[in-house]
């Protein structure tokens, strides 16, 4: 278990699941069928941001996290950002529902499901007391981490929300 940090490469084995947006499945209640999603390969020749949150549909990840990402794709996609992807502890189904309750129907963020927090156990950032994942952000371009911080205080955002990661690109 070590901590991602600046200058490290990342790992080569990281996989989430995912269930890509479909307009047949665009309804919040249908279902898609979750796929591997290999982010080690997808992202070895990109610039992409990932944050963690605690939950889906939980109240700071609902209410400042997400939306701050959403307000701001834009910006990032200025500053070179090829992915915006968010994970959480939440099966494929759940992440995939939030992100149709959110609106986003394209590419523009990825819902992606840790399952066990088994990535963010890896780097140390999953909570101990409840398993979840920890509320931390990312940046990878073409392999290598540029940024990496994790919130010590409850429901904060200054090193994980879209301001913190915007000022680092």
């Amino acid at each position: 278990m070590t901590t991602l940090k600046a200058g490290d490469s990342f790992p080569g084995d990281v996989t989430f699941s995912y269930i890509p947006y479909t307009e047949e499945s665009g309804d919040i209640t249908a279902c898609g069928i979750p796929v591997s999603y290999n982010a080690s390969k997808e992202w070895a020749d990109k610039k992409v941001v990932l944050f963690s949150v605690p939950g889906a549909f939980t109240p700071t990840c609902s209410v400042s996290h997400l939306p701050g990402y959403i307000q701001n794709r834009t910006q990032l996609k200025e500053k070179g950002v090829d992915i915006v992807a968010v994970i959480a502890f939440n099966d494929p189904f759940v992440m995939s529902a939030w992100g149709k309750a959110n609106k986003i129907t394209d590419d523009s963020i990825l819902f992606l499901s840790d399952p066990d927090a088994k990535f963010s156990k890896s780097i140390g950032w999953a909570d101990a007391a409840s398993g979840r994942t920890g509320r931390y952000a990312l940046v990878i371009d073409h392999g290598k981490v540029t940024y990496a911080d994790i919130e010590t205080e409850r429901g904060s955002l200054k090193k994980s929300g879209a301001d913190a990661v915007l000022a680092s690109l």
